[in-house]
């Protein structure tokens, strides 16, 4: 597949839809170098998600039973946002651990919403039920073409808004985002994959050769707690470096992230920075280095009630 030539014409078809979020060089985190962050949590729905699921929908025929989607959360308030501007029917299937706050974000939307006991793979078993019931369209959370594709406009984006990083480190759960870093840098940066340490599809994927089901837990599982990599994201990997972070570095690096710069995160979008804080990656002298801000849906909501 041209993945550059499929992330172009994404970033054209979605264009309009999708927000150009800011990108900020900052000082700080108790690091000793310069920082780029791509602040991708003020898109839509505060997450990445809504770059694949707008372009899903904009390069297909919808049925008329309208779409289904699995989903630790922010996918289904994506894909139920997506649907919603396009005119479209959404089901949307996500687990208990999504939290009342990514569940009262898809119920706002509007999308008809069931919540599943246990975990996403859970939710994605019922929403395959779902689709073969009612022939609605499948949109996968990142293991299919068109999601890899939309989100790699987020570093087309990116390289256009001036991008001088080195490396870039990004957030991982089932890969859709990662994939489409790697779909449109294709080595011409270096990418570091940071997972938590109870959340490690990528990682043990790297480990034991091929894709592995692993066990998901942990402050991030509602957004980084796929329990396999994706097919796409895995063959797309190689020459990954892959770092791992606990949960205490994950906190810390939300807690700065308030702190030093007002930015409200879920702990997936400071998992990246995380990665720095603690010192899981360290860069080399001179090693221009910017992180991905990826969500900001943060529970519970500061502001509900």
């Amino acid at each position: 597949m041209d993945w550059k030539a499929e992330i172009a014409e994404a970033a054209d078809r979605i264009a309009g839809h999708v927000q150009v979020t800011p990108v900020i060089e900052t000082r700080g985190f108790g690091l000793d170098f310069p920082l780029e962050m791509k602040l991708e949590h003020l898109q839509h729905t505060g997450s990445f998600k809504a770059r694949g699921a707008f372009n899903t929908l904009l390069s297909c025929d919808v049925p008329p039973a309208g779409v289904v989607a699995a989903s630790g959360g922010n996918h289904g308030a994506a894909a139920a946002y997506a649907a919603r501007a396009l005119g479209y029917p959404a089901k949307i299937f996500v687990p208990e651990m999504a939290g009342l706050s990514k569940i009262a974000l898809i119920r706002g939307i509007g999308a008809d919403l069931s919540v599943v006991p246990g975990e996403y793979a859970n939710a994605l078993a019922q929403a395959r039920e779902h689709e073969t019931a009612t022939g609605a369209m499948q949109i996968h959370a990142y293991d299919a073409p068109a999601t890899v594709a939309g989100q790699g406009t987020c570093f087309a984006e990116w390289e256009a808004q001036g991008l001088q990083a080195d490396t870039v480190l990004i957030a991982v759960g089932g890969g859709g985002l990662i994939a489409g870093a790697l779909a449109w840098l294709q080595g011409a940066r270096k990418v570091v994959a940071v997972e938590p340490e109870t959340s490690c599809a990528l990682n043990a994927a790297l480990r034991a050769g091929s894709p592995v089901d692993v066990e998901v837990s942990g402050i991030a599982a509602n957004a980084l707690g796929a329990r396999r990599i994706g097919d796409i994201c895995f063959g797309l990997s190689g020459g990954v470096e892959s770092v791992l972070v606990p949960d205490a570095a994950i906190a810390a690096a939300q807690r700065a992230l308030w702190q030093e710069r007002r930015m409200l995160v879920e702990p997936a979008g400071a998992t990246a920075l995380a990665a720095l804080t603690c010192g899981a990656y360290q860069p080399r002298r001179g090693e221009r280095v910017a992180v991905l801000v990826c969500g900001g849906n943060i529970a519970p909501d500061p502001f509900a009630g």
